[in-house]
């Protein structure tokens, strides 16, 4: 039994480790892998490090979530992979990580964000400060396997001398997700973005389209899920903060998801999980025309691309009026997600990963 030590950066209430590791969870187990995780933050930590300020707290929050991580790595012969999601920890070097490589561990790195991009930290200058792209190019040259959430960040990370990389798609388990029910237009249509505080300034990207949208239609409803408190002249946003639970209540009253992104680099990284989930829910997704999304969305058929304003604009009123548009789309966008991306099958991809890579290293 192939036994793998996860060490994830956030708790179940993280959307990165969520996706990327604790989903896959029970399904590895089935397939005969025998799993642990540690995560570096726990839910306390992880709740405030979404909030500006309190420095002092965020510092000792640090100290114990090392202490911690160290803890769990002093049994690491116990395990085949260690398996880390993001970084061991947020500061300093691969002190660790090289001590591990030296010693023998077998060391797989998964991301699914362009971390080798420097960005500021909307919470903390201090975070900010030890943010370190080039500390992720020396940490891709020393594991045995990179696997990252887009081709697009395999293809970065192999270009920066990762030894092996490979790109596994991220699952979306519409088990846990109900269908939208059937979309009409006898009750106010409800627009809504999904996400954290973070990736919420995005929506400014498309700021004058709502605005003018919103005026032409005062009957929508505008909701709003993990971005703080954010406001939009001329848009009445329904503000709502995140949770596990919320998240599904509020994935059913959206009738068409929003995905606006930049066109840089930082969001080539990007993995699709707003999009996905709303496929997943039977939302229609209105998304930026960029990196992963190409891939992700089949134009007109599970979503619309959008590259300009009025490519925005017209495809957001189409299916404001357009009920059975909304219906075929979603139904056609579920079912795209239940055989492309079933846990089932993504968890399969990477118990042969594991395989593979175990199989190469030890000859």
């Amino acid at each position: 039994m192939t036994r793998v030590l996860f060490l994830t950066r956030y708790p179940i209430e993280g959307a990165s480790s969520r996706y990327r590791v604790f989903q896959y969870l029970p399904h590895l187990k089935n397939l005969g892998v025998d799993t642990s995780v540690q995560s570096f933050m726990d839910t306390s930590m992880y709740r405030t490090s979404l909030q500006t300020g309190r420095t002092i707290s965020k510092i000792w929050d640090v100290l114990h979530a090392t202490t911690r991580r160290l803890w769990t790595l002093r049994r690491w012969r116990d395990y085949d992979i260690i398996y880390m999601q993001r970084e061991l920890f947020p500061f300093g070097g691969l002190v660790i990580e090289r001590w591990l490589k030296r010693r023998g561990a077998i060391l797989f790195f998964d991301f699914d964000d362009a971390l080798f991009i420097k960005k500021a930290s909307r919470y903390n200058r201090i975070a900010t400060f030890f943010r370190s792209s080039k500390k992720i190019i020396d940490l891709f040259r020393i594991v045995d396997c990179v696997v990252a959430g887009n081709e697009w960040l395999a293809i970065e990370a192999k270009d920066a001398g990762a030894l092996r990389t490979t790109c596994l798609e991220v699952a979306e388990d519409t088990g846990r997700i109900p269908m939208h029910t059937p979309h009409t237009n006898s009750s106010p249509v409800t627009i809504g973005w999904l996400g954290s505080p973070s990736t919420v300034k995005y929506l400014r990207l498309i700021e004058p389209v709502l605005q003018d949208i919103a005026s032409n239609h005062p009957e929508l409803r505008w909701e709003l899920m993990g971005g703080n408190d954010f406001k939009m002249d001329g848009v009445d946003w329904k503000l709502q903060d995140w949770s596990l639970d919320g998240e599904l209540e509020a994935l059913a009253r959206f009738d068409i998801g929003l995905m606006p992104l930049p066109d840089e680099d930082w969001a080539k990284g990007k993995s699709g999980g707003k999009a996905r989930t709303y496929m997943a829910a039977g939302i229609v997704p209105v998304v930026a025309a960029i990196g992963y999304n190409t891939q992700l969305i089949r134009n007109n058929e599970t979503g619309y691309l959008c590259s300009t304003p009025e490519h925005w604009q017209s495809n957001i009123s189409k299916l404001i009026s357009d009920p059975e548009l909304r219906q075929k789309i979603a139904n056609t966008a579920r079912e795209e997600v239940n055989t492309r991306f079933a846990p089932t099958k993504m968890a399969k991809n990477m118990v042969d990963l594991f395989e593979q890579v175990l199989t190469d290293v030890r000859g």
